[in-house]
């Protein structure tokens, strides 16, 4: 069974696309409703733009977005998904692919995901850390043992965990984590604290969006980050997506879920090659590739 995989944030690079563009009709329409949809130049940045212009949030989920779902639009008859799944802002990738929502509201979503988290975090210092080497367990105690807001954000693969929360608490959970043994504990270098309950009013701005949206039944179940749990039920996506933003990212579950149920090809549609790398660390076993345009 072929499971296509969606990629988020930090997959973003300075020219990417412009081969989706140069190569195809259908690209080339996309990309142009994009930019209009948005209010500005997307794929002008995208093809063009520095690394400082693409790392700005209202640009980089929208730019990771288009090379995503275009990918996917380009890749016509031979994109014939089993099942999908995208890492946080990638799950939306993952619902326009399988049809349960339309390529402008699901840029509409993102737009609004990524105004509403640049708001969040602007509101509040706070940031994220990736712990490198301890079992989830421990990590999840260390951090209800510690004052303020942390908590695990991203389960990324067996032994890679991030954690999300106020900047003090997050210092102060790597200190403790690496007297627990962790090989790493380094504070990355993001807006805030996704993924945490800090990102609430982003929610609930978001929420308002998503209720007015319309989603269909897909073509094929979404493993949602929420509960790393195959969903073909239009409300019960709906749920899941809202409760998103502050719940965390169960990746690790979800690669194992799908395997699980039967992948034993993986696609990564979008820029970089990072989930097919975290599926290796589950199974060396499973086959991993990215989408490429047929000739």
């Amino acid at each position: 069974m072929r499971a296509y995989v969606f990629p988020g944030q930090g997959a973003q690079f300075s020219g990417m696309g412009q081969d989706l563009y140069d190569a195809s009709p259908v690209a080339r329409d996309l990309f142009s409703r994009g930019s209009t949809i948005l209010g500005f130049d997307i794929q002008k940045i995208m093809f063009e733009g520095s690394v400082e212009e693409l790392k700005q949030t209202k640009v980089t989920q929208p730019a990771i977005f288009l090379h995503s779902t275009i990918l996917a639009a380009c890749l016509g008859n031979d994109f014939k998904p089993d099942m999908v799944a995208g890492h946080s802002l990638g799950e939306l990738s993952a619902l326009v692919a399988n049809k349960t929502l339309s390529f402008e509201d699901g840029l509409s979503l993102v737009s609004k995901r990524a105004l509403a988290m640049q708001k969040a975090c602007e509101s509040e210092p706070s940031t994220m850390a990736a712990i490198l080497g301890l079992d989830d367990a421990t990590v999840e105690k260390v951090c209800t043992e510690t004052k303020g807001v942390v908590v695990a954000a991203n389960y990324n693969c067996p032994g890679q965990l991030v954690i999300s929360g106020s900047v003090a608490s997050v210092e102060q959970a790597c200190e403790q984590l690496k007297e627990q043994g962790a090989r790493r504990a380094m504070v990355l270098p993001v807006g805030g604290a996704f993924h945490s309950p800090l990102m609430e009013p982003a929610r609930e701005e978001l929420a308002l969006a998503i209720e007015e949206t319309v989603f269909n039944t897909p073509i094929c179940p979404v493993y949602q980050n929420v509960n790393a749990k195959a969903v073909s039920s239009p409300d019960e996506i709906k749920k899941n997506l809202v409760l998103q933003l502050t719940g965390p990212v169960r990746w690790t579950q979800i690669m194992e879920n799908m395997i699980q149920d039967g992948a034993n090809e993986i696609v990564e549609v979008g820029p970089g090659r990072v989930l097919q790398g975290l599926f290796k660390k589950v199974s060396r076993e499973i086959e991993t590739k990215s989408a490429a345009l047929t000739e």
